[in-house]
């Protein structure tokens, strides 16, 4: 019988057996298998050709190489190929004995690694950019997650956050653009005056709706403001006076429930000059060409400036009252669209400020009493508007030098005189009524950052139908709320609080939103983050335009790319935008304006803001604060296109939301402050003269900036070097972003450092020497500093505080 090697294992089976298991007659390939079956399970190729002898086992091994070889020979004769040892193959002496594939192998492993170094690592490159090229992202600080995403709901099936474009798929689908048009319609059909029956129902139609969508928390606050109405017994008059100073003709003022709240009381006499807007440098006009406002009534245009800003004006010039007319060359000339009845007047109040003048400061909670201290804002003149019909007789009285070019207006057929005319006697009886006003709040809880809030908001009283004025943003108001607790009921849960907010009393100058800030003021510029007013939205549908904080320019930018032009199909509204003029910001960006409820959160509570609106070309939409601002006048306006404008603006003000409630990182850029203030700074030089004969010197401001460009850019390189899931952290970076605005508010003056106006009348205290040679330089020239909302503020060194 012939065996294998010494200890192989045989399976109790020979190879002469296995010769007669076959007949004798096995084929040729069942041989070869039966061998190859024998070599691998035969010791040789590790005891001979890895063979390395050394020391003391060599006797042994020896022995058993004898064996091995007395067994290879045997095999030798049934195997088909020769099988060699070690020396056949040309091994060296002191080196391995190996065969050559072991050999090759040796000598090409390091490429092997290095292969499968580069082969993973290229393949990892590929998934990481696969993966971002699927997500599609809110911006660099916005979370992603797993692609298990049911789409039809657009939710994560392991409960993550949700892609972007799921987000925004879903606030599309909810977003109903029939819905709007009808809440529009039905709205400024109302009475909504503050403190009025109507405006008492509507109240509880809005807070039932609110309730109608589950949100988490529904309430209302109830203030007792001062509010100023008109005497029925006593009616407001103008007269013509005789140059003996005998009072005659009554001028009949068409409807005697049109005034401007706040005005001052009483009844003045002088002679008539027209004074364009009632702007300073109008005043300063009319002076040099020897025509003095002092002492005089002022006839005055609507529009550039607030109502409030030209009784102030022409107050500081020493007027003893203002008329305001709205003059029919600032409207639409075209035929097709409709005009201001020349019978109207245009209302408005001249309060200069926010809120109620007879308690500044303090929030008027549950009529609680405080000392007899009214807003320094209150004019002491008396101010009255009139319709053009009643201008045109004024203008045709007046003589003096012809008006400038650019003061011509279309009343007469021949040129405005600026005057003097004929005397006339000005008489407001308005009366102070204290007045219940409410604001309704709905709030959906955020999941990681519930105490901080996202605020928006839209007036809901209106001085007559008030469908532009405030019956679009109401029924915006309503649609986003609708929309987003369709969201939440669908898996969506924001990041932060999401607040929304109809005020009472903004007609009056947000004496609704400015009290509320007052009672909270010690919080809210820890809470919330982001303002967004809805008042005003649709006044056109040529141009769009943003009243806004700087830290919220890119975040618009980036939203206006996500929106469709209503006006051209295949259009965003950015690339709209940029068709007019590529420097986009300049087209769009516009500073605050006291007179909006926005303005009252950046200035008074430091919280960025903003206001958006889409316009007519050029002109000025002519029934917003009259009786004509009715749902037929803004339809005709818009040549049947109002839908199409509401919904761009809801959707824009929805993606905003969702940008600022969901992204990990708020998306606001709080280094655009310091390219903002070196633009501005420049205008200071104008003054320089004045500020180095008071000691003063610019290099504060510069240095100012600077320190804070160093600690913004310390701040981003932090978060860019932190741990993006770090949620501890990311809510202390989101705090300091907040901070990066309202740390900058004056405390002993809240509001008063902020530069609200484009006119320059603030620049104007350096001229007149309205500040005091005590205060530090640094603090004075923030003070005037010429530029947008809260630019002024980048200048007190105590806004570092946060970001170092």
């Amino acid at each position: 019988m012939i065996r294998g090697p010494p200890g192989a294992p045989t399976n109790g089976l020979s190879l002469g057996d296995s010769l007669q298991a076959s007949g004798g007659g096995a084929s040729m390939e069942r041989l070869w298998g039966l061998l190859q079956r024998v070599q691998q399970l035969s010791p040789i190729s590790s005891q001979t050709v890895y063979q390395r002898v050394e020391g003391p086992r060599k006797g042994r091994l020896e022995e058993e190489e004898e064996d091995r070889e007395e067994g290879a020979e045997t095999l030798a004769h049934f195997c088909p190929m020769e099988l060699k040892g070690p020396e056949s193959l040309g091994s060296r002496p002191g080196q391995p004995n190996l065969i050559p594939w072991a050999a090759a192998g040796r000598r090409a492993a390091p490429y092997l690694v290095l292969t499968a170094l580069l082969i993973f690592t290229g393949a990892f490159l590929l998934g990481y950019v696969a993966f971002r090229g699927s997500c599609q992202t809110c911006g660099d600080s916005v979370l992603v997650v797993s692609e298990d995403v049911n789409y039809e709901t657009g939710l994560d099936s392991h409960g993550g956050t949700l892609y972007w474009n799921d987000l925004q798929a879903m606030f599309l689908r909810f977003l109903g653009e029939g819905r709007l048009e009808d809440t529009i319609r039905q709205t400024s059909l109302r009475e909504r005056v503050a403190g009025s029956a109507g405006m008492a129902a509507l109240t509880q139609d809005i807070r039932v709706a609110f309730s109608r969508q589950k949100l988490d928390h529904v309430w209302t606050d109830t203030h007792y403001v001062g509010l100023q109405f008109p005497d029925p017994a006593h009616p407001n008059t103008l007269r013509w006076v005789d140059e003996a100073g005998k009072v005659g003709e009554q001028l009949p003022l068409e409807d005697p429930d049109v005034y401007c709240p706040y005005s001052a009381i009483g009844n003045v006499t002088g002679e008539l000059v027209y004074a364009h807007y009632g702007r300073p440098e109008d005043l300063q006009e009319l002076r040099a060409r020897g025509v003095d406002p002092a002492g005089r009534l002022l006839l005055v245009r609507v529009g550039v400036i607030s109502f409030a800003q030209k009784v102030t004006n022409a107050q500081d010039f020493g007027a003893r009252g203002v008329l305001i007319y709205p003059e029919p060359a600032d409207f639409s000339q075209d035929p097709h669209k409709p005009s201001l009845s020349s019978q109207q007047a245009v209302y408005g109040h001249v309060h200069l400020g926010t809120g109620d003048p007879y308690t500044p400061g303090f929030p008027s909670f549950n009529q609680t009493q405080f000392p007899p201290v009214t807003s320094s804002g209150l004019p002491s003149i008396p101010a009255q508007p009139i319709s053009a019909d009643i201008a045109s007789r004024l203008l045709r009285k007046l003589k003096g030098p012809v008006a400038p070019q650019e003061w011509q207006g279309r009343l007469l057929g021949s040129p405005y005189h600026l005057g003097p005319g004929p005397g006339m006697r000005l008489e407001v009886n308005n009366h102070r009524t204290s007045t219940p006003i409410n604001n309704i709040f709905g709030c959906i809880e955020g999941r990681s950052e519930p105490d901080h809030y996202v605020v928006i908001g839209a007036q809901r009283d209106a001085w007559g139908p008030g469908a532009a004025k405030s019956a679009v943003g109401t029924a915006i108001l309503l649609e986003l709320v609708q929309t987003f607790a369709s969201m939440v009921n669908n898996g969506f849960r924001p990041r932060r609080s999401l607040l929304f907010i109809s005020w009472d009393g903004g007609d009056f100058g947000s004496v609704g939103s400015t009290e509320w800030l007052e009672g909270y003021l010690s919080v809210l510029h820890l809470k919330a983050v982001v303002y967004v007013s809805l008042d005003n939205a649709v006044l056109g549908d040529d141009k769009f335009h943003a009243k806004t904080s700087p830290l919220l320019t890119s975040l618009i930018e980036s939203v206006l790319k996500q929106v469709d032009s209503p006006n051209h199909s295949g259009q965003t509204l950015y690339e709209q935008v940029v068709f007019t003029n590529p420097i986009w910001d300049a087209e769009v960006i516009r500073p605050l304006p006291m007179d909006s409820s926005a303005y009252s959160f950046t200035a008074f509570a430091g919280v960025p803001a903003v206001e958006f609106s889409f316009m007519e070309e050029d002109q000025a939409y002519p029934f917003l604060h009259t009786k004509e601002d009715t749902y037929e006048k803004l339809h005709q306006v818009l040549q049947g296109r109002l839908p199409a404008v509401a919904q761009a603006v809801a959707q824009l003000a929805g993606q905003l939301l969702i940008r600022l409630s969901h992204d990990r990182l708020l998306p606001l850029d709080f280094g655009r402050y310091g390219d903002v203030v070196l633009r501005h700074i420049g205008n200071l030089n104008e003054f320089s003269g004045e500020l180095k004969a008071r000691g003063l010197t610019l290099q504060w401001v510069y240095s100012a900036r600077g320190d804070y460009i160093r600690a913004a850019e310390k701040l981003r390189q932090e978060i860019y070097s932190s741990e993006e899931r770090d949620e501890r952290l990311t809510r202390m970076y989101n705090v300091r972003i907040m901070r990066s605005q309202s740390s900058g508010c004056s405390l002993p003056s809240p509001g008063h450092t902020m530069l609200i106006d484009w006119s320059g009348w603030r620049t104007r205290a350096i001229k007149v020497m309205k500040w005091t040679g005590k205060a530090s330089p640094l603090a004075i020239v923030a003070w005037l500093t010429p530029g947008r909302t809260g630019t002024t503020h980048l200048l007190h060194p105590s806004l570092l505080a946060p970001l170092l």
